[in-house]
């Protein structure tokens, strides 16, 4: 039976219904050999993504970096790292992707730099109270001599968020904030020069031709007055996504800067977009950040995070249609990213994984990878059915799993250092994607260096060996990705039916989406004529951790 009626947002603006992929450069193609991505390797791969059906690519970091946290500590916010090239190879990626109709999306981090930057090396150099000091958060510490930090926060990435820094005459003195590693000191954004510098940083990359940017961190840039004490519950989400009240999550000072680029943004001609990593409790609180004045998009982290369960489902897809609608705004749909353990794996685990956590050798509930893929696959097939904007990470188009065996020695997310092993962190789903089955790297490169290894097992999902199955995952997405652009499934009203508690079943015009996420196949209606299916299957009987778009005859 029908239910209700929800609709995406109204407007043609292209990243209300745009499937945006989501490109980790070190780990996507390497045009060099030295085992580490870059933008020639990007630009030498935009004909496969051009196939694969996008309509733009989302860059994580590529700005000049130390590479501490794998590019997210900038140390020059106008320049390419020569990890990955030169503003040149920049201009000619954008360029080509331009040329094929691909929009190109640039992440920018503005809660924190390197400690590398020269406005921080300036920093360490000046006295307490200094200008140079009053961009960034110093403050004298507690205690007889100042020996204690400020306050008792924890760092996102293990152990305490601040570090004390010695003076230029040799004694010890002032602390400074870091929400993440010690090597990234958040700027103090209630400091007028600190806005006016992102605002030239912005124009720097527009001026260039980007279509917009992702915003690291976006829900941490402002911090409580005061600064005061506070410790997450046990098991909390590290990055504040289920806690209600954060000192340095989410405070409201945050949405007079975003006011204040989406005026920035205005200035060029062409649509150019801003989206929002912001981890907040509650939809209705993100949705504050698309308000119509503000953020385009922000992350649906309430999606991604959701278990593979009917109810809640059906549950997080209402609230998101209505909380977003409610602001104009799309909802966006995302299932794996950077951070993230992937999703072909992810809605397999059977222990609690905390964001951040990742998966390792030691990890418990560890995923069963048929169940992981079928059940990824299936997830994939409901959200891009969905109205609004969807977000792909590399390699999930492959079916890639998380990288779980990666050996200690190997390991290189700060969070595995910082808690002295405890956690593995977010290697695992950023290995060098497999191009090529019997190619060095897998055609990551041509001479076989990779900066994280690559599991044996990911031969079976390079991209030549999926191409040739019309059965694969690679296949899947097509089929996806060409039925949703030509339906314009982005934009428009999801009509919802009732087909039982294990299942998710709604109508976008005359194609049904149905999913099973019981124990048990389910009957499907005699009249339905199927358009793609997660998996392949004979008979009239939906079989578990399956999705189907159907028509009826």
């Amino acid at each position: 039976m029908a239910q209700l009626e929800q609709f995406a947002a109204p407007g043609t603006q292209w990243w209300r219904s745009a499937v945006i992929y989501q490109i980790y450069p070190r780990s996507f193609a390497d045009a060099s050999g030295d085992g580490i991505g870059d933008l020639a390797g990007i630009t030498g791969r935009l004909d496969d993504l051009k196939e694969l059906g996008v309509d733009a690519i989302w860059l994580s970091p590529f700005m000049t970096s130390p590479q501490k946290d794998a590019g997210y500590d900038v140390a020059d916010y106008r320049d390419v790292d020569p990890l990955f090239g030169t503003l040149a190879d920049f201009d000619a990626m954008l360029e080509q992707a331009h040329a094929r109709g691909i929009r190109v999306i640039v992440d920018l981090v503005p809660n924190h730099s390197s400690d590398q930057h020269a406005w921080f090396q300036e920093a360490l150099k000046a006295a307490p109270g200094s200008p140079e000091r009053a961009r960034y958060i110093f403050r004298d510490g507690r205690g007889e001599n100042g020996e204690l930090p400020p306050n008792n926060w924890e760092s996102v990435f293990g152990g305490g968020m601040w570090e004390r820094v010695t003076e230029a005459d040799g004694t010890p003195g002032q602390w400074y904030l870091h929400i993440f590693d010690p090597t990234q000191p958040d700027f103090d954004w209630t400091n007028e020069e600190v806005r006016e510098e992102f605002r030239s940083i912005l124009r720097f990359w527009l001026d260039r031709g980007v279509d917009g940017f992702r915003v690291d961190v976006a829900h941490g840039m402002i911090k409580a007055d005061g600064l005061p004490d506070y410790s997450p519950g046990d098991g909390a989400d590290s990055m504040g996504g289920d806690q209600t009240e954060v000192p340095y999550w989410g405070q409201d000072g945050v949405h007079d800067i975003y006011r204040d680029w989406n005026r920035v943004l205005a200035e060029y001609d062409g649509d150019r977009a801003l989206c929002g990593e912001a981890w907040l409790p509650t939809l209705e609180r993100t949705a504050l950040w698309v308000r119509p004045d503000e953020m385009h998009q922000t992350f649906n982290f309430p999606y991604l995070t959701t278990e593979w369960d009917a109810a809640a489902l059906r549950a997080v897809i209402r609230d998101s249609l209505d909380a977003f609608g409610a602001v104009g705004a799309p909802s966006t749909w995302v299932l794996s990213n950077h951070d993230v353990v992937r999703h072909a794996s992810r809605l397999a685990l059977t222990a609690e994984n905390p964001q951040g956590e990742g998966i390792g050798p030691n990890s418990p509930g560890k995923p069963d990878p048929v169940i992981g893929l079928s059940r990824g696959r299936a997830a994939t097939t409901i959200m891009l059915a969905l109205p609004g904007s969807a977000y792909l990470y590399q390699g999930e188009e492959l079916g890639l799993p998380e990288a779980m065996e990666i050996p200690d020695e190997f390991r290189q997310d700060p969070t595995w250092f910082r808690t002295d092993g405890k956690r593995y962190g977010r290697d695992g789903c950023r290995v060098p994607i497999p191009w090529q089955a019997d190619a060095p790297a897998y055609g990551f490169n041509d001479t076989g260096a990779s900066w994280l290894p690559q599991p044996e097992e990911w031969a079976e999902f390079a991209r030549d060996v999926e191409e040739n199955d019309p059965t694969s995952t690679l296949a899947l997405y097509k089929q996806l990705l060409r039925e949703r652009r030509e339906r314009q499934l982005g934009l428009g009203s999801l009509v919802w039916h009732d087909r039982g508690d294990d299942t998710v079943a709604f109508r976008r015009g005359d194609l049904h989406v149905l999913a099973n996420l019981s124990d048990a196949p389910i009957d499907i209606d005699p009249q339905a004529r199927i358009v793609i299916a997660s998996e392949p299957f004979e008979g009239s009987q939906l079989p578990v951790d399956t999705a189907i778009w159907y028509t009826l005859n």
